[in-house]
């Protein structure tokens, strides 16, 4: 299955959309990993909707709480039973709120931050002793994770050896649960770093879905792996939350909740 070729409206429909179910998805609770949907919508729609072919590509989710975009853009594209996320987040449910190994609608996922990238690396060395020149595996990674040696370890192996075929999607959302990851360690300038390891970057606005369009149309064109920079915020597309909500896990109770579903289905009417 190839994606749809999607205009600038619909992948902004798309994003809102995830938006929508993660609210849905959380709202029980009163609490969960919305930020991180709402920081990565634009990015996780355009590349579910312009590049990632699930019956041919590898999709990891480095951060395992960011599982949540990735259940919500496979509900949204019908790789996964929309039935099931409300489930999301529940005891025995499939869809725990930090993935597993057990996660559906992705092929890895890891709970310990910063260890995302080394397993895709592991896909892409392996389609390529395999000959398989066809798929292309796809990372979700957080700017927190650059924190991580493990993260930089598997970088400069991928740069070395030109996997070409790998492509990482990095929510620079500069949040993390100690605080702005700014204040926490020093990861600029980012692009500059990927590059010296060997990868092409492309840095962008991370809710402009036209920016992010081109920088991965040209990333599947390039002869080295590469990353697209995704800067946004953890509120994005979420006028009814709170000044000082904080973003890495956002406080819903059950009246905000309301508030924010009107929100979302009155831009998506």
């Amino acid at each position: 299955m190839s994606p749809t070729p999607t205009g600038s409206a619909e992948l902004r429909r798309f994003a809102d959309a995830m938006r929508l179910r993660a609210v849905r998805m959380v709202a029980p609770h009163g609490f969960g990993y919305l930020g991180q949907v709402l920081s990565s919508a634009e990015a996780v729609a355009t590349l579910y909707r312009t590049c990632y072919r699930p019956d041919t590509d590898q999709i990891v989710c480095s951060p395992g709480h960011y599982i949540i975009a990735a259940f919500a853009a496979a509900a949204e594209t019908g790789q996964l039973d929309e039935a099931l996320l409300s489930t999301y987040g529940h005891e025995d449910s499939a869809l725990e709120a930090i993935g597993t190994e057990r996660s559906p609608a992705v092929d890895l996922t890891c709970g310990s931050l910063g260890t995302g990238l080394s397993g895709a690396v592991g896909f892409a060395l392996s389609n390529r002793l395999r000959g398989d020149d066809e798929a292309r595996v796809y990372v979700i990674v957080s700017d927190g994770e650059l924190e991580e040696g493990q993260l930089w370890e598997a970088a400069l192996f991928a740069g070395h050896h030109r996997l070409d075929r790998l492509v990482v999607v990095l929510d620079a959302n500069d949040s993390q649960v100690d605080g702005p990851v700014s204040s926490i360690t020093t990861i600029e300038p980012m692009a500059a770093k990927w590059e010296s390891f060997g990868w092409d970057a492309y840095d962008v606005d991370g809710h402009d879905v036209d920016a992010l369009s081109e920088a991965l149309a040209s990333a599947l064109e390039t002869d080295r792996p590469s990353v697209v920079i995704a800067r946004t915020s953890t509120t994005q597309g979420l006028d009814v939350l709170p000044d000082d909500a904080d973003g890495h896990f956002i406080k819903l109770p059950a009246s905000l909740a309301h508030e924010a579903v009107a929100e979302l289905e009155a831009r998506s009417a």
